[in-house]
């Protein structure tokens, strides 16, 4: 699938990237760059990136995380292999990688040796840790979110949980990015480019600044999520009569007294020992079981339509599944249809797109590119790097690219 010819340029269209990443956080980074309108070429083994073919939790990676790229797939083991990157990286903007430390050098294709070839190039390392004493050790996501706390505020006391999605991994690609941008602009004042890093345990220790603030405040440890004491008043998980869940959080006196008057709670809407959110948090034990007694005798859309003509917050309890028949995600494009490899035959199912509007029309990023197969374009990226006919073929027929 190709964008029609009528579409604006995108803001980053011109950029050329390589992209060596895989699992989540370098193809995350990958894909921010090319939904923006970057030329971004995925460069994966000749056999293919592993994430293709992992199972369960993590089937659905690849194909989230590789659209509107192109993919050359080479092996870089080989002398050959690595030159064809050289040739490559000398039209290249930007190179990211999230190997392990020390894994992109070893394979001749680190910062010092790709920016002696290019020296505007901007090069995206993403480890599990910034300089510092655990540097070279390698990470994972739900590694970084038991070290960093994360898993230890998501569970229940003394039972560390990681939280249900690669949250790490994700905001680490993303930062990555802004470094990216950063960059870029700079390199428009300099002429130079330079080495960039963003990382798992910074990016996670980044989202805990505000219980780490927060510890310090009340001077001592924040507990876990699930044993928190309160902020707010009414800011709770309520069950319908139905089996469904909702979600009701109020955050002001405002919201109070709206959700007594549509609910019909006349005895608490003036009731002294609720006036106020920091009565009503001191009023919890008893307060909430209560609420939830109350509430309990309505079905999932009583309470929803109630709270939401109140103007009070709240949301259904959903499953990640059921996001694609989401009235909000079903409009103004914020659904792709993506091939997934796993089913074959070019089974689309619909995936949240990038997660931003630009311009005055608020448009969402879309799909100019299904993920490709494995190395699905390495001859047309080999021609355009000045590779010719018999070149090419020699390659392919050598094993040092592949094309499917």
């Amino acid at each position: 699938m190709t964008a029609p010819d009528t579409c604006p340029p995108k803001p980053l269209a011109g950029l050329r990237v390589l992209d060596f990443g895989h699992t989540v956080m370098g193809p995350c980074a990958g894909v921010i760059l090319a939904d923006l309108g970057a030329d971004v070429v995925k460069i994966e083994p000749v056999d293919g990136d592993p994430t293709r073919r992992l199972p369960g939790f993590a089937a659905g990676f690849f194909a989230t995380y590789n659209r509107n790229k192109r993919s050359i797939a080479i092996d870089l083991k080989r002398p050959e292999g690595r030159a064809v990157v050289h040739r490559l990286v000398a039209d290249a903007d930007i190179v990211l990688e999230n190997f392990g430390p020390g894994t992109i050098e070893r394979l001749g294709c680190g910062w010092d040796d790709l920016s002696a070839i290019n020296p505007r190039l901007i090069f995206l390392a993403m480890k599990g840790y910034l300089t510092g004493p655990y540097g070279n050790r390698g990470a994972l996501d739900e590694v970084v979110q038991m070290h960093s706390g994360l898993a230890y505020m998501t569970g229940p006391p003394g039972q560390p949980l990681r939280v249900g999605a690669p949250v790490v991994d994700i905001l680490g690609g993303v930062f990555g990015v802004v470094a990216v941008l950063a960059a870029l602009r700079e390199r428009d004042r300099t002429g130079l480019g330079q080495r960039v890093s963003s990382s798992l345990f910074e990016s996670a220790a980044f989202m805990l600044a505000p219980l780490v603030a927060g510890s310090a405040v009340i001077g001592e440890p924040l507990p876990p999520m699930p044993a928190r004491r309160n902020s707010w008043g009414v800011y709770d998980v309520f069950g319908a009569n139905d089996g469904g869940q909702v979600f009701i959080a109020c955050t002001s006196d405002g919201h109070w007294r709206r959700l007594c008057d549509a609910f019909g709670f006349d005895d608490w809407r003036d009731d002294p020992r609720l006036s106020g959110n920091a009565k009503r948090c001191e009023a919890r034990d008893w307060m909430i079981p209560e609420l939830r007694r109350r509430l309990a005798a309505l079905p999932l859309r009583d309470m929803l339509e109630k709270c939401e003509a109140a103007n009070v917050a709240c949301a259904r309890v959903g499953r990640p599944d059921e996001l694609t028949a989401d009235a909000q995600m079903l409009a103004h494009g914020g659904l792709i249809p993506t091939a997934i490899s796993a089913f074959g035959g070019g089974a689309l199912v619909d995936i949240p797109a990038l997660p931003v509007e630009l311009g005055d029309a608020r448009e969402r990023p879309g799909l100019t590119r299904q993920p490709p197969r494995i190395g699905e374009h390495s001859a047309e990226i080999l021609h355009a790097a000045g590779y010719d006919e018999p070149a090419v073929v020699a390659l392919l027929a050598a094993g040092v690219v592949r094309r499917d």
